[in-house]
């Protein structure tokens, strides 16, 4: 009913990624990012020869194990279809076996629970990928290599329109809220800089780099070199990929503190004629600007020895298709607490995919604990590991939704192979995270 064959016209295949609300997983240039994986990109055409199907093929070659296929997000199809879902996994058994690869994993951009709640299509989708031969992982701490969990905010309402900045603050949290309102009044700015302004500054990428080594210290997890964040850029291109920092300037937080100081003295002016009902309100005032002055102090205090301008948070971020995600993002821990940089910069970077008019903001991932299957056979509830559970309350403060995902899926063409992998895959996770914290201790 469908043919399937390897495609030579990137242009078309990417087209079609777009056109069917692909992400930049899925896209051309992402195999162009993995430079450390081999790719071929597959495509699917119905009776009339119409174009029904893309996929992005990774693979990896692993010792003891041989090949491995990564199919990034799954493929772009419609996953209602469960025909073409057959034919796409007989097609794939059969090249694989052309290939040599062992196994194939498999991770569609499909809902299984929208904030706990469970999505019919994500069920369906699951049995008719059982029914075409795959079957689920179901410990999803064990993924080849993303967790099934994203916190995406939605930046449309029910009429499809996109939603204001104003109107989004109001539906976060009460701390988020009030660590946005209060950060360009702490000296806080933003700076978007892209492929361009990286190459003519090396600065900005110091700036960046000292943003995530704080931030993986903090987290546990080893940050990409400057190399992989410059390749990026330049794959994705101004017009899809940024770098925003923010920065605390000195200066500016110096002349706003001036203004309080004034503001004070023409409180403490009208509070000697005040009438009886405005001395509180006055007070309050005078009070409020008191506690401004003993954080602006302890900033001036903590950064004595730095200089005028200090980039204190910032985040890579891709633009593809109407979705931005948010790559690597974090804080330096140089005035964490007194800046609350993260909330400002988390609230900036969402406006600059309203400015963009994107439909989706993407805040990232969260690692897991283990899991199993649920009483149905799909992918049992999604939990944030310990170490995670407060980056998932974080990214939650913004309204962003809790989306678990069907999970990983495997297609076997060699089974004693995949059985090597299985073994060896816990083995090799763990001397990974060994290694990584040696390379942060030796640093």
């Amino acid at each position: 009913m469908y043919r399937f064959c390897a495609e030579s016209d990137l242009q078309a295949f990417e087209n079609f990624v777009k056109n069917n609300g692909g992400i930049y997983l899925q896209s051309v240039k992402w195999a162009d990012v993995k430079k450390d994986w081999s790719h071929r990109f597959y495509s699917g055409f119905d009776g009339d020869n119409t174009r029904v199907l893309s996929a992005l093929i990774l693979e990896r070659t692993l010792p003891a194990v041989g090949k491995i296929w990564y199919c990034p997000a799954g493929a772009v199809c419609d996953y209602d279809n469960a025909a073409l879902i057959s034919d796409f996994s007989k097609f794939m058994l059969s090249e694989m076996k052309k290939g040599g690869a062992a196994a194939l994993f498999f991770d569609p951009a499909v809902e299984l629970r929208i904030n706990g709640e469970k999505q019919d299509r994500g069920v369906k989708v699951h049995n008719s990928l059982l029914r075409a031969g795959f079957m689920l992982n179901e410990d999803a701490s064990k993924c080849l290599y993303k967790a099934p969990v994203q916190l995406m905010l939605p930046l449309k309402n029910a009429e499809g329109e996109i939603v204001s900045p104003e109107k989004l603050l109001k539906s976060f949290e009460k701390g988020v809220r009030y660590s946005v309102r209060i950060g360009e009044n702490r000296g806080l700015t933003e700076k978007i800089f892209t492929e361009e302004d990286v190459k003519n500054d090396p600065e900005i990428l110091s700036a960046f780099a000292a943003v995530m080594r704080d931030t993986s210290d903090r987290n546990d997890f080893t940050e990409r070199d400057s190399g992989y964040i410059e390749h990026l850029l330049t794959v994705f291109g101004a017009d899809e990929m940024d770098i925003m920092l923010i920065y605390y300037d000195k200066n500016k937080d110096k002349a706003l503190e001036e203004s309080r100081i004034k503001k004070k003295a023409e409180l403490l002016s009208r509070l000697e004629n005040a009438p009886e009902k405005k001395i509180r309100g006055i007070k309050e005032e005078i009070e409020s600007i008191d506690k401004q002055t003993e954080h602006f102090n302890e900033r001036i205090k903590e950064t004595e020895n730095e200089g005028d301008v200090i980039a204190v948070a910032g985040g890579l971020t891709v633009h593809y298709n109407g979705m931005s995600s948010c790559l690597f993002g974090g804080a330096r821990n140089i005035l964490r607490n007194n800046l609350r940089a993260s909330h400002y910069f988390n609230f900036r970077r969402i406006c600059r995919s309203i400015e963009l008019k994107n439909y989706c903001h993407d805040l990232g991932y969260v690692l897991l604990k283990p899991t199993s299957a649920d009483t149905d056979g799909t992918l049992g509830e999604c939990v944030p590991r310990e170490d995670f559970e407060g980056i998932n309350a974080f990214k939650k403060s913004f309204g962003a939704n809790y989306t678990e995902y069907i999970g990983e899926y495997i297609l076997v063409a060699d089974k004693i192979r995949f059985f090597a992998y299985n073994k060896l895959f816990g083995y090799a996770k763990k001397a990974q995270h060994v290694v990584n914290k040696i390379v942060k201790k030796t640093r």
